[in-house]
């Protein structure tokens, strides 16, 4: 369920759910510290693509949405791990195209596509897509230029 290119270097933590998900990285690229790469889904991250330090990709909400269906999902959590089961949490794949730059604390949210050579200003949360050669900054993270 996790697939690693050449040259690529993991210094965070990948984590995929027992109900599903896939993480694929490409070639020459970089995962910093603490950056975290979470799938309930599919999450492909392409090639030359670096990930600063303490950045959050997760392509899943991780909990249901419904509080009773959270709150009995917690406790069985607590109980036996992570269920094989989704049940009700919603999940959309993530794809990081070739050449894509995410700058330190920055989150990337389920169902984007980030574009060829496109950069991520630090501290960015990517709620949607975001076009090839282009910088996006903020909360939610919004166009700042052309590159």
């Amino acid at each position: 369920k996790i697939i690693i290119g050449n040259k690529t270097v993991i210094d965070g933590e990948l984590l995929v759910f027992n109900y599903g998900g896939e993480i694929i990285i490409g070639d020459n690229t970089y995962i910093g510290e603490h950056s975290r790469i979470w799938s309930g889904d599919s999450i492909k991250i392409g090639n030359n693509v670096l990930i600063s330090y303490n950045v959050n990709i997760i392509d899943t909400n991780s909990h249901e949405i419904d509080y009773q269906e959270r709150a009995i999902g917690y406790i069985n959590l607590l109980k036996y791990g992570h269920s094989k089961n989704k049940g009700n949490i919603i999940t959309s794949p993530i794809v990081t195209e070739d050449y894509v730059w995410i700058n330190f604390n920055s989150i990337i949210l389920k169902g984007v596509t980030i574009g060829k050579g496109a950069i991520i200003a630090a501290g960015s949360i990517v709620t949607k897509d975001v076009e090839p050669f282009t910088m996006v900054a903020g909360s939610p993270a919004k166009l700042i230029k052309y590159l």
